[in-house]
């Protein structure tokens, strides 16, 4: 069942409105088998990130794919991000070919700058930072108009139809658009219906940016990451078993996920669930058949809770809430 849903994108792009996030999925084989499902059910748009350690893996299959006659290159939508220890004007387009290399592609349909904050690299060190004392080395503040300008040679370039933003909140947005020839195209950022980001959500309506809610299912795994990176557990958000969702579903003879998802659709941000399941992966793909009504919209805007709902405060970088351009204060 192909997306029949999409967001136009400035470029006149068309991203279709769900797909298939790629975060914290390292090992090979399970990458690309997940992958290799979701292309089969009709996904076409994929979400990784240089962070993510598997870009290679997802680009083997995409070439597999693409060599084999299975689908052309422009029928997929596949984004990337520019890395923490990218987040300077001198590394941009360093790590925009690095994510090439890695995906086997010439260009990306979407490159984001991952965080506005940027990291200290070093040759050969952390795929993400590198901690001294506790705390992870960072650059200064952010010059983010220097910054965009090298995404914006990676237009020109060739190497990325759009380019956009992830985690910047309305201030930095901004910043980046007073300076921007090319205005940001998307905006990624943590939605789901505890988190409906709604002045977000307005100032990009506003000017034009299209926007895309990972963790659109508050992430239901996102203790393993804190766990493997060393950071405390904490209660997270459990909508998989909020009731008033459940009898939605219930109306719908649809899951509690299908309905979580269709909600962000039917407001008008497409959303990237990530699963390695296949029977997941074809669920999360099967909610272009039902439409929510005004009753069932006004319960989900109604379980709004706001910032204590955010699962992904970065806060699993040492010292990260310090730094001047730290975006979730």
């Amino acid at each position: 069942m192909a997306s029949k849903i999409s967001l136009t994108l400035p470029s006149g792009q068309k991203m279709p409105a769900l797909g298939i996030g790629t975060f914290e999925t390292k090992n090979d084989e399970e990458v690309e088998a997940a992958i290799n499902v979701a292309l089969e059910l009709g996904y076409r748009h994929i979400d990784t990130a240089f962070v993510y350690q598997n870009e290679r893996p997802i680009g083997k299959v995409i070439n597999q794919w693409i060599s084999s006659g299975k689908l052309k290159r422009q029928d997929l939508f596949i984004t990337t991000k520019l890395p923490l220890i990218g987040v300077h004007p001198d590394r941009v387009e360093m790590f925009m070919k690095k994510s090439l290399e890695n995906l086997q592609l010439d260009y990306v349909d979407l490159y984001l700058i991952h965080f506005p904050v940027g990291y200290k690299y070093q040759e050969g060190g952390s795929h993400m930072f590198s901690v001294e004392n506790g705390v992870a080395l960072t650059e200064p503040k952010t010059d983010h108009a220097a910054i965009w300008k090298k995404m914006e040679e990676q237009v020109d370039a060739g190497r990325a139809k759009s380019i956009g933003l992830s985690n910047y909140n309305i201030s930095q947005i901004t910043t980046v658009l007073k300076s921007a020839r090319i205005r940001p195209a998307n905006l990624q950022v943590e939605i789901h219906v505890y988190l409906q980001q709604r002045n977000l959500l307005e100032f990009c309506k506003k000017n034009g940016i299209t926007v895309v809610a990972y963790s659109p299912l508050a992430n239901p795994g996102f203790n393993k990451f804190l766990e493997k990176m060393g950071s405390k557990t904490r209660q997270l958000p459990d909508i998989l078993s909020d009731p008033v969702i459940a009898k939605i579903a219930q109306k719908h003879k649809k899951t509690v996920a299908q309905v979580a998802l269709r909600f962000l659709l039917q407001i008008g941000v497409a959303a990237i669930p990530k699963s390695v399941t296949p029977k997941r992966i074809e669920e999360n793909i099967s909610i272009f058949d039902f439409n929510l009504d005004e009753k069932d919209m006004k319960a989900l805007y109604d379980l709004e809770v706001g910032e204590p709902a955010r699962i992904a405060d970065f806060k699993v970088i040492p010292g990260v809430e310090k730094h001047p351009d730290y975006p979730m204060k």
